[in-house]
C-alpha cells in the first residue's frame, strides 16, 4: 500500500510526499521523526509533520547559512554552529581554510548518528575533521555560559515551536551577541515570511535591539513549501553588508572555494533585496528594535564604561529609507569620508 506522509505544519492546507520506502521512524523524547526515500526529493527527513531536509536540495540552505556570513569576514577563525546536527552547515564552514575551530552544539547525539547512517552525503567527513569540536548540550545554555568568542555564530535551528522556541528568543540572541567577537556576525533561520510575517518581524526586532545592522535575506528552498525562505543576518560591522560581487568573487578564489551549487557572489548580494511584502515588515521591526535599543542604552549611560552603540541608524541597506541630508560643516581642508559601523534542533537537523 502506498503511503503519503503529510506536512501538518499549516492549518489550512496540506502537502504530502510519497514515501517510496520508510527508512526509519521513531517517536523520540522530543518529537516524531520519520526518514523516507522519494524519487523526486531523495532522502527526506520530517519532524512532527514538518519537512526539515531533503538530500535533493539541502545544498541551498546550507550554502547560504555558511557562506554568506563567512564570506563577509576577512579571515574567520572561530565558528559556532548551534543545532545543525545533520552536518550540512558544518560541511560548508570547513571549506573556509582560515577556520581553525568549528564548534557544533547539538542537544541530541542521535541527530548526528541519524545523519551519518541515513544521509551520510550531507555531513560528508565533516564530523571526522580535526578542526571540529562537537558538544552535546542545550544551545541556549551553552551560548549563555561559554567564555569563548566567535567570529561567526550560525543558528541552524528548527521552527520556533516546542523546545526550539528558545533558540528564537531575545534572551538567546543576547547571549549570542555576548559570545561574538566585536566585529562578529550572526545568522539564523527565519522561516517563510509570506506565510509567517510575525516570525520575521519578531526575530528582526530582537536583533535590531542588540545589533547596529540587521539584514534579512531570502533563498529559494524548494522543499520548504510556501515561498522564499528567510535567513537573518546581524552584526555591528557595517562593512560586512557592503561587499560587492567582485569583492566576494576575489575572496572565493583566494579561499579556493568553487563548485558550489547555489551560492555565488551575485546571489549573495541579491539575496538581501526583499520584496515589498517582506521589506515593510522588516522596516517596521527594525524601527521598533532601534527604539528599544535606544531606551536600553540611554539607561546604560550612567554605568561607567558602558558600551555606547550608534543608534543613529540601524537598518538594512535594502530596506532603510534614505537619511536626510545634513548641512555641511565648515572644514579647514577637505576631509576624508568616514565609513564604519554596522537550537532545533532540540533533536534533529535543520530549521527549528
Amino acid at each position: 500500500m502506498t503511503r503519503w506522509i503529510e506536512e501538518t505544519f499549516h492549518p489550512h492546507w496540506k502537502v504530502a510526499l510519497k514515501a517510496d520506502k520508510v527508512l526509519h521512524e521513531v517517536e523520540t523524547e522530543h518529537q516524531h521523526l520519520v526518514i523516507f526515500s522519494n524519487k523526486t526529493w531523495g532522502t527526506v527527513l520530517m519532524l512532527d509533520g514538518v519537512c526539515q531536509l531533503t538530500t535533493a536540495d539541502e545544498f541551498v540552505y546550507h550554502e547560504m547559512m555558511a557562506h554568506v556570513p563567512l564570506m563577509a569576514l576577512e579571515k574567520p577563525r572561530r565558528v559556532l554552529v548551534v543545532g545543525g546536527g545533520d552536518g550540512g552547515v558544518l560541511r560548508e564552514v570547513l571549506k573556509h581554510p582560515s577556520v581553525e575551530k568549528a564548534t557544533l552544539v547539538e542537544i541530541d547525539r542521535t541527530v548526528i548518528d541519524t545523519a551519518l547512517k541515513y544521509y551520510p552525503e550531507v555531513p560528508g567527513d565533516a564530523f571526522a575533521n580535526p578542526r571540529v569540536d562537537v558538544v552535546i548540550a542545550d544551545g541556549l545554555a551553552y551560548v549563555a555560559g561559554t567564555d569563548e568568542r566567535f567570529d561567526c555564530i550560525i543558528v541552524d535551528s528548527s521552527e520556533p515551536i516546542g523546545p526550539s522556541a528558545a533558540l528564537h528568543s531575545p534572551e538567546f540572541f543576547a547571549a549570542c551577541k555576548r559570545a561574538l567577537a566585536h566585529d562578529g556576525i550572526l545568522v539564523t533561520q527565519n522561516g517563510l515570511p509570506f506565510l509567517f510575517p510575525d516570525h520575521l518581524a519578531g526575530t528582526t526586532r530582537a536583533l535590531a535591539a542588540l545589533f547596529k545592522r540587521v539584514a534579512p535575506m531570502l533563498c529559494t528552498q524548494p522543499c520548504y513549501f510556501g515561498g522564499p525562505f528567510a535567513l537573518n543576518v546581524a552584526t555591528d560591522e557595517k562593512g560586512h553588508l557592503k561587499l560587492r560581487p567582485k569583492d566576494l568573487a576575489k575572496r572565493a578564489r583566494k579561499r579556493d572555494i568553487a563548485g558550489l551549487r547555489y551560492w555565488t557572489p551575485e546571489v549573495h548580494v541579491a539575496a538581501f533585496a526583499l520584496p515589498a511584502y517582506a521589506a515593510s515588515v522588516v522596516e517596521d521591526a527594525i524601527g521598533q528594535g532601534r527604539a528599544q535599543r535606544g531606551e536600553t542604552e540611554a539607561s546604560a549611560k550612567d554605568v561607567p564604561g558602558a558600551d555606547e552603540h550608534d543608534t543613529d541608524r540601524v537598518a538594512t541597506d535594502r530596506v532603510a529609507k534614505p537619511a536626510k541630508p545634513r548641512a555641511p560643516r565648515a572644514k579647514p581642508a577637505a576631509a576624508k569620508p568616514r565609513a564604519r559601523a554596522a537550537a532545533k534542533k532540540p533533536a534533529a537537523p535543520k530549521a527549528g
